[in-house]
């Protein structure tokens, strides 16, 4: 079983914490500012922790249409949170998984870094190609964006 990951960062202007919390209100805030991406958010099982189960319907800007991710960690007081995608034709028929972990730290002016790992796990031999992978790396970038622009013009 072959595996891919990507590794982003984005600086953002807010502070650790105020990043950490947008995890837990990406379900109301993903499908107001970026709705071609993000349709709806729907919690099938548990309260936003650690093993809570969501369904995902993804908006006509992106090649698939749903998935399911399960809510693997929480650490609030280290900012760090993972989930996995379990289910779905985002998962391109070839994986088993696709895991997203992040980890903000603060930094010096105030701010913070958010990195993201996301791990591909393949059902098979056969990885998502060099294009969705680009693709993939271009949506969590315009995603951090207009969620930073939503809080920047909120705040």
């Amino acid at each position: 079983m072959a595996s891919v990951t990507l590794e982003l960062e984005f600086v953002s202007q807010f502070p650790a914490e105020k990043a950490f919390k947008t995890f837990f209100e990406i379900d109301t805030i993903a499908p107001k500012v970026i709705p071609q991406v993000f349709k709806s958010f729907e919690t099938l099982e548990g309260n936003g922790d650690v093993g809570t189960i969501k369904n995902i319907t993804f908006g006509e800007a992106v090649p698939f249409t749903s998935g399911k991710y399960k809510v693997e960690a929480v650490d609030a007081s280290n900012y760090s949170y993972s989930n996995s995608f379990f289910e779905g034709d985002n998962l391109y028929g070839i994986l088993d998984s696709i895991t997203h972990h992040y980890k903000i730290t603060p930094s010096a002016n105030g701010g913070s870094v958010i990195k993201q790992t996301v791990t591909y796990k393949c059902k098979g031999d056969e990885k998502p190609s060099e294009e969705i992978l680009t693709k993939e790396k271009e949506l969590y970038e315009n995603i951090y964006k207009a969620v930073e622009a939503y809080h920047s013009s909120s705040a």
